[in-house]
């Protein structure tokens, strides 16, 4: 029996929900339907916030995530950060300066640091601060400035002013979307100089960002996509978007 169009809508939401993501072209076969019926279908959805539509696809609303408090948000998709940030920590060497800005995936990268390895770590993440408590190995040089207490970070003239006196050899950075289209963008306004600044203060930049960042276009841009040295997501990262990324000479690793 044929379905109608709000019953393959609640079937294309049920899928989100428990797959994260969905494929336009599967959707069309699934359904027996084009796949320009099914981007209507998901701009429809999009439209009333119930998923945000990705390269060739759709994830789910990225709005439930928005207003989670900090300790929410280190637990959602929690095994896939913790997958990219053991990678992360490989790229990093004995006596390294590393910049970090704000985020649960920062947040996992600088807990899979060893504890013996002497860094030095330029960061407005008050969780990272925290983090390093009592480890005189690892030196951390915390931003001041006007502090967002719901997601922990430092931000305003005051970080950027302090973060224009110092040059690291990387930056390990969080951001909300990335598109060669729309370039690195976060939800944080406030953040976002502070992570270009970081970018252009650093010879190295590496972003992680878990499976549903890519390809997805957040509020604010930081800059273009090209400014990355190297991508971290997950092997389930969209396909197309993450070739289209390589093929702008952008290196991905997918773990």
């Amino acid at each position: 029996m044929e379905i109608t169009i709000e019953e393959r809508k609640e079937k294309i939401l049920d899928m989100l929900n428990r797959k994260g993501k969905v494929k336009v072209n599967e959707l069309s076969r699934l359904f027996d339907v084009s796949e320009v019926t099914i981007r209507l279908d998901l701009s429809d959805l999009e439209e009333n916030g119930l998923l945000s539509r990705v390269y060739g696809g759709a994830v789910s609303s990225y709005k439930n995530y928005y207003n989670m408090s900090f300790k929410q948000r280190s637990i959602a998709n929690s095994s896939e950060k913790k997958s990219i940030a053991l990678r992360a920590a490989k790229i990093v060497m004995e006596n390294d300066t590393l910049m970090m800005n704000s985020g649960t995936t920062t947040l996992f990268v600088y807990m899979s640091l060893p504890k013996n390895m002497h860094l030095t770590i330029v960061t407005n993440s008050v969780a990272i601060a925290q983090e390093a408590s009592g480890n005189d190995n690892h030196k951390i040089l915390l931003l001041g400035g006007t502090v967002n207490t719901d997601y922990q970070f430092t931000w305003g003239e005051d970080s950027l002013s302090q973060l224009s006196g110092y040059h690291a050899d990387k930056a390990i950075l969080s951001v909300d979307g990335v598109s060669m289209k729309s370039g690195l963008t976060t939800y944080y306004h406030q953040e976002r100089k502070i992570t270009s600044q970081m970018i252009t203060n650093s010879n190295l930049t590496v972003i992680t960002a878990d499976y549903t960042k890519i390809g997805r276009t957040a509020l604010s841009k930081i800059t273009s996509a090209d400014r990355a040295d190297c991508i971290i997501t997950n092997l389930n990262a969209p396909k197309e978007e993450t070739q289209i990324l390589s093929d702008n000479s952008i290196k991905v690793l997918l773990v």
